[in-house]
């Protein structure tokens, strides 16, 4: 029977976030795939536990998820965890969680700290409806190509961002969403210096020009705002009239539904619709 692959979320700065089930489970399976073993081992050794790790993180090639899964087939259980935060969001964990469904492995996910969650509850910007993009790609060309994908995105974006590259981004920022858009820059969160700014794009390139970053972020950014549809014109509202009294409408009546439906003055569409009376 195949053992089980368990996502544990691991705090993202400060260790009172692990959740008594997290430790748990890093206590009960036979062995952890960890991001960098020499992080997680600080993490161990807070919890007082000795465990068998092996590395798995982006470079570490196809055969390192193949051994990962044929352990995991074999009966073993493992724990994923990251440096920080949640095992596969914005994190090759998901090429082994897809592997794992494909074979049929158990994937069972254990909540805890996701920064990037963290910073939407706190950002002050709308939280019902938003996209994560994660990092941006290093390369300009495609970094602005991607920001400008995002123009019409009404949706509040999230992004995250190391210290030495978010001068760089804040102006692609500005110059793809406009000065004005606001921003929320969470930095080093649930950490000793957590800062939250709230600011626009604008005022976030001065302020950060001024005062170089420390770090890493999450940038919230508020989404376009939604597009004014031009209302219906009276030659519109006619087309309805005229489809109204094809089934059977009276005139009168037609343009009665077809100004309410179109928010078209009635007496305006009626002059309207009684001068392009059909021939009987």
């Amino acid at each position: 029977m195949a053992g089980t692959l368990y996502l544990v979320a691991t705090p993202i700065g400060n260790l009172g976030d692990l959740s008594p089930r997290g430790a748990d489970t890093l206590a009960q399976v036979d062995f952890i795939a960890a991001e960098d073993t020499r992080v997680t081992v600080k993490l161990l050794n807070h919890l007082g536990l000795k465990k068998p790790m092996v590395s798995y993180h982006r470079h570490s090639g196809q055969g390192r998820s193949d051994e990962l899964v044929a352990r995991l087939l074999g009966g073993e259980d493992c724990a994923l965890v990251t440096d920080a935060g949640t095992p596969a969001i914005s994190d090759p964990g998901e090429e082994l969680v897809a592997q794992c469904a494909q074979q049929g492995i158990p994937v069972v996910a254990i909540p805890g700290a996701c920064a990037f969650v963290n910073a939407l509850a706190v950002s002050g910007l709308p939280t019902g409806r938003f996209t994560f993009e994660g990092f941006l790609p290093m390369n300009k060309k495609n970094r602005r190509a991607h920001l400008e994908s995002l123009q019409g995105e009404a949706r509040t974006m999230l992004f995250h961002e190391a210290p030495h590259k978010l001068l760089a981004t804040l102006k692609d920022l500005a110059e793809t969403f406009g000065p004005d858009r606001r921003v929320a820059l969470c930095r080093e969160l649930t950490k000793l210096h957590e800062e939250v700014l709230r600011t626009t794009l604008g005022q976030a390139v001065v302020h950060y020009t001024e005062n170089p970053p420390k770090g890493e972020f999450v940038l919230v950014v508020e989404g376009a705002a939604p597009q004014q549809e031009e209302p219906p014109t009276l030659e519109e509202g006619l087309a309805l009239v005229n489809r109204l009294r094809g089934e059977g409408w009276s005139t009168r009546d037609a343009v009665k539904e077809a100004a309410s439906r179109c928010g078209l003055p009635r007496k305006a569409l009626y002059d309207l619709a009684v001068a392009n009376q059909p021939a009987p």
